[in-house]
């Protein structure tokens, strides 16, 4: 990466996270994975005591807007996941009782979160 100027670097970041959402909205894991590695190498590549040139200034405002905004689209999965995997997980628990005889309150996650199903 480090024959590349600045400006190739964070033109390559910016097609990186587009392609990484795009792979995140087909839910393509191994692309996905792939191009958050590809941005994380980007990333490190880009020399931070560089100064961005004023002409590339737009262009990384887009790329930190751009990030953002799968950020956030990785966040809501995130929460429809655990929302759906608690709800499944009340649905799933099945009824546990003592040695004595007495009912439990099962944990929430049951068969589905521990693999047992």
């Amino acid at each position: 990466m480090a024959a590349f100027s600045q400006h190739e670097k964070l033109v390559r970041l910016h097609a990186v996270i587009l392609k990484e959402r795009e792979h995140a909205k087909a839910l393509a894991i191994e692309e996905m994975v792939a191009a958050a590695a590809e941005k994380e190498e980007l990333l490190l590549a880009l020399d931070r005591a560089e100064a961005i040139s004023p002409k590339d200034r737009p262009l990384a405002e887009k790329i930190r807007a751009e990030n953002r905004r799968n950020a956030y689209l990785f966040w809501a999965a995130l929460s429809w996941v655990r929302e759906s995997m608690a709800f499944f997980g009340k649905q799933a628990a099945p009824a546990a009782y003592s040695a004595e005889g007495r009912f439990i309150k099962a944990r929430s996650g049951g068969g589905i979160l521990s693999g047992k199903i």
